[in-house]
């Protein structure tokens, strides 16, 4: 059986970690460890890990988390053939999520393998159909091949809940070691680049979402814009504002078709929110660094 490690990055974490790590015990391929790496040690309660004897927790200070370097310290701590990355707000839907992405592995061009993110009860209309179109029901494996159709959605990846393959990780170099966010994206754009693939599996399921508002929007997408202005390696050939024009569209269709016109005038000032601190973002360079820390998401980056 494979072995496979879990490393969820944690911060002031409640007891929806708990929930995690016991949904992860009831895996029909249970992972043979799990590493928390936790900012402020201070606020984590021990409570949440006793009677796991398989999690182990590593404590940072805040100060020195990185979206890319964190998780690649955290995967030169383990040994496992593939890598589980989740964050603790993703819980399974079920008991067969890492069965799930296991199974594309099976394709050797595969090194990485996502989950599809399902809508929480509390979820807005907006955010639950955000997931309905980014996460569909068919799953698909992506290569270089797929660029002309899928352009930017090609090296779609979220380590929300992703696995990769040890082997390929280390080939590539694995995360980023310093990098505001999309650590995910610029790997998966590195592995298709050098003839590998990326899996989406709509059969693994992980429940996570988020009611953003409108200036929440604004700074996560400065700090996307941000990141694809770093990698035009990876970024530079792909539009994406494209992709987020047909999302808009085919929300605002959604509204209508359901009779939820009153959500359009929200939908305006998200999208507006999310465009406007995207093209920020990509223009970084020429901006004073005050407005760049009023405009981030992500403050201990820069310092």
């Amino acid at each position: 059986m494979a072995a496979v490690d879990v490393i969820i990055p944690t911060y002031r974490p409640g007891q929806e970690l708990r929930k995690l790590l016991l949904r992860l015990r009831r895996q029909t391929v249970r992972p043979r460890r799990t590493l928390l790496v936790n900012t402020e040690q201070a606020l984590f309660d021990g409570r949440l890990i006793e009677g796991l004897e398989e999690v182990e927790v590593l404590h940072i200070r805040r100060q020195e988390f990185d979206h890319g370097g964190t998780r690649h310290m955290a995967a030169m701590r383990t040994d496992g053939e593939f890598l589980l990355f989740l964050t603790q707000d993703a819980l399974p839907a079920d008991d067969r999520l890492i069965e799930s992405l296991l199974r594309p592995f099976a394709d050797a061009r595969v090194g990485a393998a996502y989950a599809r993110q399902l809508p929480r009860e509390d979820c807005s209309a907006l955010e639950r159909y955000a997931r309905h179109f980014n996460y569909g029901t068919k799953s698909r494996v992506k290569t270089a091949e797929d660029l002309p159709e899928l352009g930017i959605k090609t090296f779609f990846c979220s380590n929300v809940c992703a696995m990769y393959r040890r082997s390929a990780y280390l080939e590539l170099g694995g995360f980023e070691r310093r990098t505001i966010f999309n650590e995910d994206m610029i790997f998966a754009g590195k592995l298709t680049a050098h003839g590998g693939a990326v899996a989406y599996c709509a059969d693994a399921r992980v429940v996570h979402s988020h009611n953003y508002s409108a200036l929440q929007q604004f700074h996560r997408n400065f700090d996307l814009g941000v990141s694809q202005a770093q990698h035009p390696e990876v970024f530079g050939g792909v539009r994406s504002e494209s992709e987020g024009v047909r999302m808009v569209l085919r929300t605002a269709r959604w509204l209508l078709k359901t009779g939820r016109p009153r959500l359009l005038p929200q939908l305006v000032m998200q999208s507006a929110g999310k465009y406007l601190g995207y093209r920020l973002g990509k223009q970084y360079r020429r901006l004073p660094r005050r407005l760049v820390l009023a405009c981030t998401m992500n403050r201990d980056y820069w310092r």
